[in-house]
């Protein structure tokens, strides 16, 4: 269930983030944006799995 409610989040994020790239594409932003996705789905991938502590 974690995964699924953090891959919504991902997506979520993705649409927003994609959105103001395209309203605004200034190459700074973009890259700002290029940037912040990738530390999402980092975080996606590393802290989403079912260890239990």
């Amino acid at each position: 269930m974690n995964r699924l409610l953090a891959l919504f989040a991902f997506v979520i994020i993705a649409i927003f983030l994609g959105i103001l790239a395209f309203k605004v594409p200034s190459p700074d932003l973009v890259a700002v944006i290029l940037l912040t996705l990738g530390l999402v789905a980092y975080d996606f991938a590393t802290s989403s799995g079912n260890n239990r502590d």
